[in-house]
């Protein structure tokens, strides 16, 4: 699995960060960005759970309406992080499980 994170594109977290702080300066347009990230977050969320009965990927678009909030909100990016974790634990458990079987 291929992870991208900051350190990966130093420009791109540059330009992130600089767009950031562009924001933070014009309290207008920095709550309406974290408005509009809440929206977005919340209706990929909604889509997500209104999929899970159905067969697809209902909890990875869950996942991804959380982690669009994360990029705004600490408590979503502490919730990504624990169910990360979670799902990383199960995963090296069903590794371990798998190796012990004949």
């Amino acid at each position: 699995m291929v992870t991208s994170s900051p350190s990966a594109h130093p420009g791109r977290a540059r330009a992130i960060a600089h767009f950031r702080l562009r924001l933070r300066r014009h309290p207008i347009l920095h709550v309406s960005y974290r408005v509009l990230i809440a929206i977005v977050g919340t209706a990929i969320i909604i889509g997500g759970l209104i999929l899970v009965p159905l067969p697809g990927p209902g909890w990875l678009i869950v996942f991804v309406g959380v982690a669009v909030l994360g990029t705004e909100f600490r408590w979503a990016r502490t919730a990504a992080n624990w169910v990360r974790r979670q799902v990383q634990r199960v995963w090296e458990w069903w590794k371990a499980r798998r190796a012990t079987r004949p």
